[in-house]
């Protein structure tokens, strides 16, 4: 697979349920601006991740080639693990600013520490040589996740058999896992 692709497939898996898209539902149905709402995810993963990313690369300069890919391989297999555990979004008090700097800064906030950034970390080690396809497609997975959950608000949240969806991700961070495994 390409890096691209896995990128993109990483992320989009890891964030159906998580907590940030229950921030994308929360900002939607608080502004109902989705165009800012939606720029400001842009912004702020592009940021985020970019420079979990980087940290990635800072991290691969430190290991061998062979550990990386068991670094990786753990980490596919926790994500699979992660992702089985739903996330729960505490509703804040409504912002003073508007729908781009508060979702600007929330989902900037939100990515912190998340599984989607430490992908991102991690796919940044393991692919250094192409930071910038794993920025562009770790980017691409989170606006594949939430860009929808912005447009059709609830009524796509609503849609989703999260628990299956689930099942379903960590199934296929497992082959991920085997996948690597295999390369070993």
């Amino acid at each position: 697979m390409s890096i691209l692709v896995v990128s993109i497939t990483t992320v989009a898996l890891a964030e159906i349920g998580d907590k940030t898209q229950l921030l994308s539902l929360l900002l939607a149905s608080r502004y109902r601006k989705p165009v800012p709402i939606i720029l400001a995810i842009f912004f702020a993963t592009l940021l985020n991740h970019a420079l979990a990313a980087w940290l990635g690369v800072v991290v691969a300069d430190y290991l061998s080639p062979e550990i990386l890919n068991w670094v990786l391989l753990l980490s596919f297999i926790a994500m699979a693990c992660w992702i089985l555990i739903p996330d729960k979004f505490d509703e804040e008090s409504e912002s003073k600013h508007g729908p781009f700097v508060a979702s600007f800064i929330a989902f900037f906030i939100a990515e912190i520490g998340d599984k989607t950034q430490v992908a991102t970390t991690m796919l940044g080690a393991q692919y250094h040589e192409a930071l910038w396809l794993v920025i562009i497609g770790t980017t691409i997975g989170m606006l594949l996740a939430n860009v929808p959950v912005v447009l059709f608000g609830k009524k796509a949240a609503n849609a989703l058999p999260l628990d299956t969806m689930r099942y379903i991700t960590a199934a296929v961070f497992l082959v991920l896992a085997v996948v690597v495994l295999l390369k070993l």
